[in-house]
Formats: structure tokens, sequence, C-alpha cells
């Protein structure tokens, strides 16, 4: 099997909203890292959701470990971490209390493994929770999660709530994680500098439809923003040009290849693109 998880045509249409999943396809291969990017409501939560079947989808296939997971598949559900965004356990707890809960919930709990990860991170084992940062709530959700020995991570905005010198710490330790070639994760994220760092691939989200899938590293080698005036953007080739956003004298180009743009164009300003730049052309520009 080379996918460990698979969305083909994926739909989810909500009665009551404009809002809509339209065909959401990717894949995310065995040891590797799929991060999802995009704006707040562009469909991420409810993309994760129709993957953990915790809203039914409204057309299209979800395969985890090669299998369409229904509730009554506990053995894949055993092998999935998943960490949202807010609250994931419940306030009044304190995490030793989570852990005797967790037991009673997975087979592969590993009570030691959870207990060096509070250590770890500094967590007070017999504090509630209500008394925790959101970002000791984040980390041991993150704790929690890999604690009953996962396969694959399901992380929801999980370093949304962590300073920098936190998120480093948990982006070292979700690349330690996927080390092993049968883990991988799932990482949906507005923080694109956390994707430029530990992702094998980028799929860009926007008002539920999937508008780009490509590895990291042709987004950050290979894709680049051309600054053209007016004469050198009329001039260019259509097929060059991915998307385009017009800003006072100056139009950026998105273009898939930056040695072709340097050959072809060689009095145009050309540069490399971050993953927050691109998504910006690609969301705003035309």
């Amino acid at each position: 099997m080379e996918n460990i998880l698979e969305l083909q045509q994926v739909s989810k249409a909500f009665p009551s909203s404009d809002f809509a999943l339209d065909q959401v396809t990717f894949s995310l291969p065995y040891g590797a890292i799929l991060g999802v990017v995009g704006e707040n409501g562009a469909g991420k939560t409810t993309t994760i959701d129709c993957i953990l079947n915790t809203i039914p989808k409204s057309g299209g296939t979800i395969r985890i470990f090669g299998r369409e997971m229904s509730d009554a598949d506990t053995d894949i559900r055993e092998k999935i971490g998943v960490v949202y965004d807010g609250d994931n356990f419940p306030l009044y707890w304190t995490a030793n209390q989570l852990s005797e809960v967790m037991e009673g919930l997975y087979a592969q709990w590993d009570r030691a493994l959870f207990r060096k990860y509070l250590e770890e991170f500094r967590l007070p084992a017999g504090q509630k929770i209500k008394r925790y940062s959101k970002g000791m709530s984040m980390k041991l959700a993150i704790a929690a999660a890999l604690s009953h020995h996962p396969q694959l991570l399901i992380l929801d905005e999980a370093t949304s709530g962590l300073d920098p010198i936190m998120r480093d710490e948990m982006l070292d330790v979700f690349l330690e994680f996927v080390q092993e070639e049968e883990h991988s994760i799932l990482l949906s994220s507005h923080i694109t500098s956390d994707l430029e760092k530990v992702a094998d691939y980028i799929a860009f989200i926007h008002n539920g439809k999937v508008i780009m899938t490509a590895s990291k590293d042709d987004l950050v080698y290979r894709y680049a923003v051309m600054r053209c005036k007016e004469s050198q953007f009329l001039a260019l080739d259509p097929g060059d040009i991915l998307a385009y956003r017009r800003r006072d004298l100056q139009t950026d180009v998105l273009v898939p290849d930056i040695r072709n743009a340097q050959r072809k164009y060689r009095d145009v300003v050309i540069d490399h693109a971050s993953i927050e730049e691109i998504m910006l052309l690609l969301v705003k520009g035309e």
C-alpha cells in the first residue's frame, strides 16, 4: 500500500449554508507529512471531520489504511491520533485522570510513554486542565494523541496556540514521529512557516475546493513570483501564468518553473515564493 490516506472527490453539502466541500481529492503517503493550508472557513476542519466520519460525507470515497472507515471499525480508530484546535478534553479533569480514561479506550495506551511526554512538555499531572494555558492544553492533547501508538496523526491547527519556541519543539516531535516509515501526519494549519519546516506535501484549500497540491520542495524551489510592469505582464505567455495579482504599478505573477521563467523573461524580476505568498496569489489573485 502506497498511501495511508486517500480522498477521492469527497463532497459535503450543508442544507442551511452556502458552504460545501466540492470534490476534495488528495492522498498522504506512508512516512510523510501533508500540510493542508487555507484561510479560516476554507474547509480544513470539515475535511478532517469527514475523514474521521464525525460528519457524514455527501459523496466520494475516503480510504484509511486501504479501507473505508465506519463507526464499527475500532481497529482503524485505534491507529489514528487526533488533535483538534480548542478544548480536546473536559476541563475539570487532570492529566492523571485523562490517562485513566484513555487506558479504558485504547488497547495500546502506554501510560509510561504518556508520563514521559508530560515530563518532557513540563505539564503538571495533578493539575486540572482548566488551569493550563492554551499552549499547555495543546501539548497535552498532542501527548495523548501520541501515547496510544498511532500510525496516522491528524492535527487540526495543533500548533496555533503555541509560542514560537513551543511550536518548534512540537515540530521536532512530529518529525521524529514520521521517522517510522509506517507513520504519517495530516497537519492542517494557517501558519505556513510551520509547514515550510516539516511538510513533504502541501494541499491548498479554498472555498471547499483543493485548488493545488504539490510537493513542498517544488513549491519552495521551483515555483516563483514574477514582479512585472504592465508592459511586461501583457507580453507574458498565458500558458506560464498560474495566477496573478495587480498591486499599484506592479503585477505579481505566480509561475511553476523559475528556471524556465528566467530563460524566457530575462528583463523581469523573479523571486522564489514562500508558501504564504503562493496561497495569497491562489486565493486573492486571478
